[in-house]
């Protein structure tokens, strides 16, 4: 059985599903998913851990936040999320964009002191390597928008609000952003431009690195990254699994995690 909870931090809800017995394990999702997906790991872990698993602002059930969201305001507001709970020290298991903020939140002095153990899966935050494809999509881009930014400011607005909405537009941008729209998109462009690899030799934590041979989202080669830069990280492949390896493969995903925080 599973609680449903919220939890308030400057004005906004944050909802969270509260599963099992032990020690407190707080479970981060990636981009555009929610808590629903991360539930089949908290259950698998709910023998060993009491689970805290987030939705975070603007996924799930947790409302999008008032204004565009940095890493940072992440970072800040599962930082408050951890503070308030009875426990000084927390483990944590992220996915994904949920790996953004905890390598962020890992390097701060609060993260040194009241985290423990993590285990990231599948994360994000490391510089990709472009294709030449990427570049063409890029420089196109900036091109199409160049006529307009000299336009007065409302009517620039306006200008680009229509070339956003074209065809052409949309085939130059990724599928997660074109989904999106005002807040979210913002954010979106804020978590995807900056990378993290100055966070990782100020992160002392115990860390497993968790991937599946086939994740095309984070690629094998950026867990690589997180490994060298991390001294107490430790990569762990699972073969025949993709960027989502807790579904992909649940039984071996959930020995190694559950190795891991025994």
């Amino acid at each position: 059985m599973s609680d449903f909870h919220t939890f308030t931090y400057q004005d906004q809800q944050i909802f969270y599903e509260k599963t099992g017995e032990g020690p407190p394990l707080v479970i981060l999702h990636g981009w555009g998913s929610s808590k629903r997906v991360m539930m089949p790991v908290a259950q698998n872990l709910s023998h060993l851990r009491t689970n805290y698993v987030l939705d975070l602002p603007g996924f799930g059930d947790s409302p999008e936040p008032s204004r565009s969201w940095s890493i940072d305001d992440y970072a800040d507001a599962v930082q408050a999320f951890i503070g308030s709970l009875d426990e000084d020290k927390v483990d944590v298991l992220v996915h994904s964009f949920g790996g953004r903020i905890i390598l962020k939140l890992c390097a701060r002095d609060f993260g040194k002191t009241h985290i423990d153990k993590v285990l990231i899966t599948g994360g994000a935050g490391m510089k990709p390597k472009r294709s030449m494809k990427f570049y063409i999509k890029k420089y196109t881009a900036k091109t199409l928008k160049a006529p307009f930014m000299i336009l007065p400011g409302s009517m620039r607005d306006k200008a680009l609000g229509w070339l956003r909405s074209t065809s052409l537009w949309k085939s130059l941008g990724s599928s997660d952003y074109s989904k999106l729209s005002g807040v979210m998109r913002e954010t979106f462009v804020k978590s995807v431009s900056e990378y993290l690899e100055s966070s990782l030799p100020n992160i002392p934590h115990e860390v497993l690195l968790l991937w599946g041979r086939n994740d095309n989202a984070t690629p094998v080669y950026q867990g690589k990254r997180i490994e060298k830069g991390i001294e107490n990280a430790a990569l762990v492949i699972i073969e025949d699994a993709g960027h989502y390896a807790f579904l992909d493969k649940p039984k071996q995903f959930a020995k190694i995690a559950e190795a891991f925080f025994k």
